[in-house]
């Protein structure tokens, strides 16, 4: 497992706000009917939620692939951050271990990343933020901070509904 760098997280930070700009309907429009409008974020969102749980996985093509993807984005991120601000390189943002995923719950992973990429290649409306979403989740998915909240009760989640299914079938 790579560890998430500053640069990582200013990429990650980075498509965060750029999918926020790019939804951002207005304020009038927010007040009147919000519902419709914060709909259109749910595709992101779910995305980013898998890319926090790819991140997690120890290994198999699913870990490799996401910590491959760590690994490229915080080298640009800390090379944006040098070349770009005068910053330094390879400063790690990850703080504390992360939660690891039980077998069950990578097998829960497994079927998401089965979903994420049926849906990516089907939409072809929501198909740039399903894959900025879980790029964002890959990036920010195990980092210190508030950017980094969500991974601890995603584990847990997915290690319970894995139990829970698993332990159904069998």
């Amino acid at each position: 497992m790579n560890p998430v760098t500053i640069g990582g997280v200013t990429v990650g930070l980075g498509i965060l706000l750029a999918t926020l700009i790019r939804w951002w309907p207005g304020l009038k429009p927010l007040q009147t009917a919000p519902l419709p409008h914060l709909g259109t974020l749910l595709p992101f969102l779910t995305s980013w939620a898998y890319g926090v749980l790819a991140i997690l996985t120890v290994g198999g093509l699913v870990g490799t692939i996401a910590d491959t993807t760590l690994w490229i984005t915080s080298w640009l991120g800390d090379v944006a951050l040098v070349w770009g601000v005068g910053g330094q390189a390879g400063q790690i943002a990850t703080a504390r271990p992360y939660q690891p995923l039980t077998q069950t719950g990578g097998a829960i992973v497994l079927l998401l990343t089965v979903g994420i990429i049926v849906a990516a290649k089907k939409s072809t409306r929501y198909g740039r933020d399903i894959a900025s979403g879980a790029w964002c989740g890959i990036c920010l998915g195990t980092s210190a901070g508030i950017t980094g909240f969500a991974a601890v009760p995603l584990a847990q989640a997915v290690n319970t509904a894995g139990a829970q299914l698993y332990g159904l079938i069998a």
